[in-house]
């Protein structure tokens, strides 16, 4: 298990407990959090984009260059966005932090 903290739009922040294995998106899913992720963690689309605080981009695997090219339909890009479905949870996140964008809930 491992602590995940959502940076909603607006201010609020979001801490849950996130089972290992699981993918950033399903955490939110589970946690209520509306992430669109319109392909249902595929990767074929970019609904399910989030932001990674630069401490933590950095300890993550590199994307993947299909993760990468998807990225590029993503609204509200920054130099540490990631897609939410390639994210999968370690004991060795625990404490991340993940932005997400308002174009990434399904009410935003």
């Amino acid at each position: 298990m491992a602590r995940v903290t959502f940076l909603l739009p607006g201010g609020e922040r979001r801490q849950v407990t996130a089972r290992a294995g699981w993918t950033l998106l399903e955490v939110a899913r589970d946690a209520g959090i509306p992430i669109e992720g319109a392909c249902g963690g595929a990767m074929a689309c970019a609904t399910c984009h989030v932001i990674l605080e630069e401490s933590w981009f950095v300890r993550l695997p590199v994307a993947s260059p299909e993760e990468e090219a998807m990225l590029d339909f993503a609204e509200s890009l920054a130099p540490t966005s990631r897609l939410g479905c390639q994210i999968r949870v370690t004991e060795e996140l625990d404490g991340l932090v993940v932005a997400v964008p308002p174009t990434t809930l399904i009410d935003g």
